[in-house]
């Protein structure tokens, strides 16, 4: 037991550290904690990791609002509608297999790879795409498709935010991450209270996870304020690309 904390913990720090940057940590969180704790039923593995993905969101959430500017009426707005969205989709989960969303997620995110890596400004700097009133609606709409994903799906959730925030809003890749901090915040709140209610979190594990993916957050979002869009455009590509090779292999075995 104490190995595998350490190896959960470890796990949890990289997965903290990357998210914080450009989502993405539950792709090395959620298939880590799947393999080394196989006698757990998986949804009380994932309501586990819900507690230190938490965390490790809150602290990256802090580092971005000192240095990002937000509208705090649209933030609050999106946290709302995402967290019930997300507590919505958790629900959903508990009784419905979400095994038919893989093939399709799985052309999306190639279609996302090849478009960030033929458009070499893509999220470089902050563009103005759509009037006030549009800004809002698709914010709304935003935290209500990928609130009720994270609820239901979760890998990738983070990065289709910060994709979503760039491609619909004209967000750099900082705004977008910065935003996608306090909605992916939210989306865990929600799947949180809804896995809390059924008894399926284990908080030994859950409470050290989180003190590690709390600190990875932390310096994730300090090394992306400090290195710009660039680097974040970059690592978002390798995290694309990685959810691509893990949806791929679940395709291939569900066949």
């Amino acid at each position: 037991m104490n190995m595998l904390l350490v190896l959960l913990c470890i796990i949890a720090f990289l997965a903290g550290f990357v998210d914080a940057i450009v989502g993405g940590g539950g792709l090395l969180q959620t298939p880590a904690a799947l393999v080394l704790m196989p006698q757990q039923p998986v949804s009380t593995v994932i309501g586990t990791l819900k507690i230190p993905s938490f965390t490790g969101t809150s602290l990256a959430a802090v580092q971005y609002a000192r240095k990002v500017s937000f509208d705090r009426r649209q933030i609050v707005a999106m946290m709302a509608i995402a967290m019930l969205a997300a507590f919505g989709g958790s629900t959903l989960l508990t009784v419905v297999s979400n095994r038919f969303m893989r093939p399709v997620l799985l052309v999306i995110l190639i279609a996302v790879a090849i478009y960030t890596l033929l458009n070499k400004n893509f999220g470089t700097h902050s563009t103005k795409l759509v009037s006030r009133k549009q800004e809002w609606i698709r914010s709304i709409l935003i935290s209500l498709v990928l609130g009720f994903y994270d609820g239901f799906i979760g890998p990738g959730a983070g990065s289709f935010l910060v994709l979503s925030f760039i491609s619909l809003l004209g967000f750099d890749f900082l705004r977008a991450s910065a935003h996608a901090r306090f909605v992916n915040l939210a989306t865990n709140l929600g799947s949180i209270a809804l896995f809390a209610i059924r008894g399926k979190i284990i908080f030994g594990i859950a409470i050290p996870m989180a003190i590690c993916n709390g600190v990875g957050g932390l310096l994730g979002a300090r090394l992306a304020l400090l290195r710009g869009n660039r680097f974040s455009r970059t690592l978002f590509l390798i995290v694309v690309i990685g959810t691509i090779a893990r949806f791929a292999y679940e395709v291939v075995v569900s066949l």
